[in-house]
């Protein structure tokens, strides 16, 4: 029995978005699927999610061009 997730599973729970919001403005985030990130449009920035988990860290986002 292998341990790999199955492919068509996201890593990322979109349920838990809800509950999530930038910790620099407050606002809501919006889940890049193809980019596994969290992006803040009012900070304009863009949190990763590494296995799974949403590292939502100023000094880990990508800025936002």
């Amino acid at each position: 029995m292998s341990d790999d997730l199955p492919q068509d599973k996201p890593l990322f729970d979109r349920r838990m978005l809800e509950a999530l919001v930038c910790p620099l403005t407050q606002a809501v985030l919006t889940y890049d699927a193809e980019r596994q990130e969290l992006v803040s449009k009012a900070a304009k920035l863009a949190y990763p999610i590494r296995g799974g988990i949403p590292i939502l860290l100023a000094d880990e986002a990508r800025p936002l061009d």
